[in-house]
């Protein structure tokens, strides 16, 4: 297959997911998707893989390529598993359970590794930088608010690719980050290309406005467990 440049997003929730509060489900990201332009995803929702020979198909409808993925739990942080293991243990990690899931045909991304929360890295990223493939560029930034300055110095000093991803839980988050790979287009191909920072990011910094509605949603879903979005 030839290679091409391949607009990628490979964190992106569901309403299949078995934490987070979300309104949509999975096909419907799908068709957003490929409006979109996109041509892979990964749903990745939380300790568990959304991924079977039905939804692929689906998605193959609409030109759109759907990859496994998954952000599990280890030790109480979030991780990204791209092409993960069909068993991954209802999520539940130690950081010596991480080495094994270690493949050539696997992806392991450090998702949000700054930003203010207790599911975030931080100094665990350095200590643990050498099982990770790559650190994330996440969306949830402006020019008054910046974790991913952390994020590119740790992308620069531990030579990691840096890809940028949506981590979205409300559809209309799609598309304001994403990563642009030259790849073939297939899982392998993918993972391959993103190992070999053969990518672009593309983002836009969000308005206050915008980033206090994504933080609503979060209050109103996972905390309080409402049923509500705006």
């Amino acid at each position: 297959m030839n290679k091409r440049w391949l607009k990628v997003d490979l964190h992106i929730h569901t309403g299949e997911d078995p934490k987070d509060n979300i309104a949509y489900k999975a096909k419907e990201l799908i068709k957003k998707a490929a409006l979109l332009g996109f041509e892979a995803i990964a749903i990745t929702n939380h300790n568990r893989v959304t991924f079977n020979q039905e939804l692929k198909d689906y998605a193959a409808q609409y030109n759109l390529y759907l990859i496994p993925g998954a952000e599990i739990s280890c030790e109480g942080k979030h991780i990204l598993v791209i092409n993960p293991p069909s068993d991954i243990k209802g999520g539940k990690f130690t950081w010596s359970d991480l080495k094994e899931l270690r493949r050539a045909d696997s992806l392991l991304v450090a998702p949000h590794p700054y930003f203010p929360g207790c599911k975030s890295l931080f100094r665990l990223l350095d200590e643990y930088h050498y099982l990770f493939d790559a650190i994330e560029f996440s969306a949830f930034y402006n020019k008054y608010f910046n974790p991913n300055i952390r994020a590119i110095e740790a992308s620069q000093k531990y030579q990691k690719p840096l890809i940028a991803c949506s981590d979205t839980h409300n559809l209309w988050q799609l598309g304001t980050a994403f990563t642009l790979v030259e790849a073939e287009l297939s899982v392998e191909g993918i993972i391959q290309a993103i190992k070999e920072n053969r990518i672009k990011i593309s983002s836009r910094p969000l308005s206050l406005l915008t980033m206090a509605r994504i933080m609503t949603n979060f209050f109103l879903a996972d905390r309080l467990k409402l049923p509500l979005h705006i």
